[in-house]
């Protein structure tokens, strides 16, 4: 099977949200998890920027799967802060996220034909020793499969807790489905209407040791405001079915 083209999704207003629930990327696929099978995905980072540094673990998000292709999505991480910063807290949970991701056309990723489109959803919630305020979010995102690979494209119109507006667009490249441990990719731009622009690249790989467990690396290479950015990630994704089937 042979990808089909790609459109290009418009997307309502909302807020950002760091990450879209599909490890080890900041985007995520247009996939939903089967009704009734809950996802954790649990995972670490250590990331450098000019002079600060921060190390979050866990990062944690919980999906679960109910009927009509649709997922809630609940997410936060654990964030230690080294170096030069200018909070007044070194640690805090942050990054918190409730949100609703449902699919609007079933396509290869189900398996069907043609590109299965899904959007999420949600808002921001206050954080612990972090940001105060809430926000809301939206991801459009487009994805195709074939035998050679897949690729998702996700574009976020986001309002932020400072209130401010925010913007992503991102691709992710993965390799065929049938390998046991498949390459992967993301590239993405976000521009924050306060701040520089970031660019940044991410180069892993997912080893699917089962059908319900997979464990992921990643190497992020970024740069915003003169600085780089490097970021080391490591996760896996467990899913099993609540009912115990």
């Amino acid at each position: 099977m042979s990808l089909k083209p790609i459109m290009c999704v418009a997307l309502l207003s909302a807020i950002w949200a760091p990450a879209y629930a599909y490890r080890p990327f900041d985007g995520s696929d247009a996939g939903t998890a089967e009704p009734g099978v809950f996802e954790l995905e649990f995972g670490s980072s250590y990331q450098h920027q000019g002079r600060e540094k921060s190390l979050s673990a866990p990062a944690v998000t919980g999906n679960l799967g109910l009927a009509g292709d649709t997922e809630l999505v609940l997410e936060g991480r654990l964030e230690r802060q080294f170096g030069d910063f200018s909070n007044t807290r070194r640690t805090s949970f942050s990054d918190t996220a409730f949100s609703v991701k449902h699919v609007f056309r079933r396509g290869s990723l189900q398996d069907g034909s043609g590109p299965s489109i899904a959007a999420e959803c949600g808002v921001l919630l206050p954080t612990i020793y972090g940001q105060s305020g809430t926000g809301a979010t939206c991801n459009g995102i487009v994805s195709g499969r074939g035998e050679a690979g897949a690729v998702h494209l996700n574009a976020a119109l986001t309002r932020t807790r400072e209130h401010t507006t925010r913007r992503f667009l991102g691709v992710i490249l993965e390799g065929p489905e049938a390998w046991p441990v498949r390459p992967v990719m993301e590239i993405f731009t976000e521009r924050d209407a306060t701040e520089p622009r970031t660019n940044s690249i991410l180069l892993g790989a997912i080893w699917k040791h089962s059908e319900d467990l997979s464990f992921d690396f990643g190497v992020r290479k970024g740069r915003a405001d003169g600085e780089n950015i490097s970021e080391l990630r490591v996760g896996l994704d467990w899913s099993f079915h609540l009912a115990g089937k």
